[in-house]
């Protein structure tokens, strides 16, 4: 069975073609990053213009080199959400039609699938079910992955997404887009204890080596024993149960700090601040990921999305697995990223469970997982 995926969710359009759910003849992704860069973020109109433009001779571009035409074709698997209504739409209305032309079955899948099945584009893949954390621009949630298209929703993000703290944290510092990577750059030279950013861990206490702690606010200012999440294991009481995110306030720090600093005169030490907002958000994401998998008793954590990409947070998640006797199954960072190859495959899956997309239905920004 050949699957064609296309992805138009954000920035990036992607077409790939797949064979069965274990073979990928090809994978075509065009950026945008170049068009986006002189404002400092992704902006909506110009992304689906630019879709608009790409889409025909991407699709055509994975064909080829998959060395097949759209008559050896047997499903077309689509982004349907959630992501930029305009992105969005421009591959979903595209699909319909190169299906109603062809008569190709077609299935609109979430977009949040795909990242949740990245991994198994690899050949080392996980049993279920698994803890996955994914974080992107978009999204940082926690899911228990029952089978291939059975996922429960477990925590997620109440205000700022990891990856767009991170954009906008490297924005305020001066640093140019994506910010994402440049931050992860920047702190690979930095101390990472330089600067106590606050952890949001949004409940009433923790255990902390078996001290107890208390954090009415949810927010812990960590001393320089805590800056290091791979060196110090968080134990989260019984009443700490928030599997959420949150770091909105963390980014406020960050502000208010290189505010400061100006005001008194003090030269801000990109490296340090970067290394220490890196660690604040790294050692929350993998503490409440190994929570997760406690309180299901779940031996597997996947990663997946775009900031799964981030050096630091792989090592920092590692080393917590092996703590915790947990495997550990990471995508390469091309599937990390948004990409076709993963839209075609949850597209195998949905299908083969009859999961199929009427013309009618339309595309939506949030995800329905």
């Amino acid at each position: 069975m050949l699957t064609l995926g296309i992805e138009t969710s954000c920035d990036d359009t992607a077409a790939a073609v797949l064979k069965d759910c274990d073979s990928l003849l090809s994978s075509v992704i065009s950026s945008q990053d170049q068009i986006h860069t002189r404002f400092g973020g992704v902006v909506p109109e110009l992304a689906s213009r630019t879709h608009l433009e790409s889409i025909v001779p991407i699709v055509r571009e994975a064909l080829d080199r998959a060395c097949v035409t759209l008559k050896d074709i047997d499903l077309i698997s689509v982004t349907q959400g959630p992501g930029l209504i305009g992105s969005l739409l421009v591959g979903f209305s595209y699909a319909k039609a190169l299906s109603y032309v062809t008569r190709i079955p077609l299935v609109g899948v979430d977009h949040m699938a795909g990242h949740l099945l990245a991994v198994f584009l690899e050949e080392d893949k996980p049993a279920f079910p698994y803890i996955a954390l994914i974080v992107s621009g978009g999204t940082s949630s926690i899911y228990l992955a029952r089978s291939h298209t059975s996922f429960s929703l477990l925590g997620r993000t109440r205000d700022d997404a990891a990856g767009e703290a991170f954009d906008k944290v490297a924005k305020l510092l001066g640093l140019p887009y994506p910010g994402g990577p440049r931050v992860s750059a920047e702190a690979s030279s930095g101390n990472s204890a330089a600067i106590k950013f606050p952890r949001a861990w949004l409940g009433r206490s923790l255990s902390i080596h078996g001290s107890h702690v208390s954090s009415i606010s949810g927010v812990r200012d960590p001393g320089p024993s805590m800056a290091c999440a791979s060196t110090t294991a968080v134990s989260l009481s019984a009443e700490e149960d928030s599997l959420d995110f949150s770091f909105s306030g963390l980014k406020t720090s960050v502000l208010n700090h290189c505010n400061q600093s100006r005001q008194a005169g003090i030269p801000l030490h990109i490296p340090d601040i970067c290394a220490s907002f890196q660690e604040a958000i790294v050692e929350v994401l993998v503490e409440k990921t190994v929570l997760a998998a406690r309180k299901h008793n779940i031996q597997t954590i996947v990663l997946g999305g775009g900031v799964s990409a981030n050096p630091r947070l792989r090592e920092s998640m590692s080393k917590r697995c092996q703590q915790e006797e947990k495997a550990l199954f990471v995508p390469r960072p091309s599937f990390c990223t948004d990409n076709g190859a993963m839209i075609a495959l949850a597209g195998f899956y949905y299908a083969r469970d009859a999961k199929t997309t009427s013309y009618d239905q339309d595309v939506y920004s949030r995800s329905q997982l």
